[in-house]
């Protein structure tokens, strides 16, 4: 089973910036979407924001938690899928997971439809 790898979590505070990483080996990933997630304490996995690997095209979740703030991109010749965030808030403290499906014409925002996974990486800011 092939498993994503996350890196850049870490402890910092409101109003700081963080980039994460994911690394996708191995098999080809252009027919796929690849999507971050997020899980605070208690709560269940939410849709952050998800690229196409092939045409680099993005989407974001609909509420105004992220928007603005986060920018996910993709290197192809490294094989790796960035999140980018911009002026963190205590709320968006959580085990933050890279996640990979097969390309639909609907970007998925469950969970459970994503078939590879990383270990996740934790995300802690303080106020």
């Amino acid at each position: 089973q092939v498993q994503l790898v996350e890196s850049g979590g870490g402890l910092v505070q409101a109003g700081d910036s963080l980039r994460l990483s994911c690394v996708l080996p191995g098999r080809p990933w252009r027919r796929y979407h690849v999507t971050w997630f997020r899980q605070a304490p208690g709560k269940e996995r939410d849709f952050v924001a998800a690229v196409d690997w092939h045409d680099g095209s993005t989407t974001y979740a609909d509420s105004d938690s992220v928007k603005g703030r986060f920018t996910i991109s993709r290197d192809n010749a490294k094989s790796t899928v960035d999140l980018q965030m911009n002026s963190l808030k205590p709320e968006d403290t959580a085990v933050y997971y890279c996640a990979a499906e097969r390309w639909s014409r609907v970007v998925s925002r469950t969970a459970l439809e994503y078939g590879y996974w990383g270990q996740g990486t934790q995300v802690t800011v303080s106020s």
